[in-house]
């Protein structure tokens, strides 16, 4: 398998390449249109074939470069089914994988900080990966008073989902605003300050609740440009 993780400053993003090597088939999670002239350069460094772009969910704080990776490879826009998204080629769905080469993207349903929200895990010889978007974070977890945002389905999401497989998986989140990269299973289900450390749904609901965060600076852009998969509305 061929893999990098790339990072966009603006938003915090994380971008994830996953490529196989026997076919040189590509995806792109969480693409950001900022950066698609780059991720296209990293593309034909490695003489990759971009296949999908795959979203984790319908962002608020930055426009996806789907739409333009699509326009310029042909490649196909994998958007959770219950996002909406209109000109999607492949609705996203639990129990339904996504072939890249020979890798085998596992869609988990991970809803609470959105409706849509999914992570993705993919299993290899050399271990297992989640893509865990902004469910869960390193440290942390995306806030849920949104887009269909719900607490209670993000810690029973999050316990059942991400938290149940094996200790060594790695996690790779959406964002990081601490120049963290990684983290395992084990490591968040011990001491993530607001989901791990045996903390009860009670208690995470109320931390949820005294946030008290500001809205997304692009959410009034992100939003319908995301869902049309990046091209804004006229």
């Amino acid at each position: 398998m061929i893999f990098r993780q790339l990072f966009e400053p603006q938003s915090s993003t994380y971008t994830y390449l996953v490529a196989c090597a026997k076919t040189g088939e590509a995806a792109l999670i969480d693409p950001v249109l900022e950066t698609v002239d780059r991720d296209l350069a990293v593309l034909a460094e490695l003489g990759l074939t971009l296949k999908y772009t795959i979203e984790t969910h319908l962002h608020a704080d930055h426009v996806t470069g789907t739409a333009r990776l699509r326009e310029r490879t042909g490649s196909k826009a994998a958007v959770p089914e219950r996002s909406g998204a209109a000109s999607c080629d492949l609705p996203v769905r639990e129990g339904e994988p996504i072939r890249v080469g020979t890798l085998v993207i596992e869609p988990l349903y991970v809803p609470g900080h959105t409706v849509d929200h999914h992570a993705y895990l993919l299993r290899t010889d050399d271990g297992a990966r989640v893509f865990t978007g902004d469910a869960l974070m390193i440290d942390g977890c995306g806030r849920t008073d949104f887009q269909g945002g719900d607490s209670e389905s993000l810690y029973r999401a999050v316990h059942d989902k991400i938290f149940s497989l094996p200790d060594d998986t790695l996690i790779y989140p959406g964002h990081d605003y601490q120049q963290r990269r990684v983290s395992t299973v084990a490591q968040e289900r011990a001491r993530n300050p607001r989901l791990g450390g045996c903390k009860t749904i009670e208690e995470f609901v109320a931390i949820m609740n005294g946030l008290n965060l500001p809205r997304p600076a692009k959410m009034d852009v992100a939003v319908p440009a995301n869902r049309l998969c990046g091209e804004r509305a006229n």
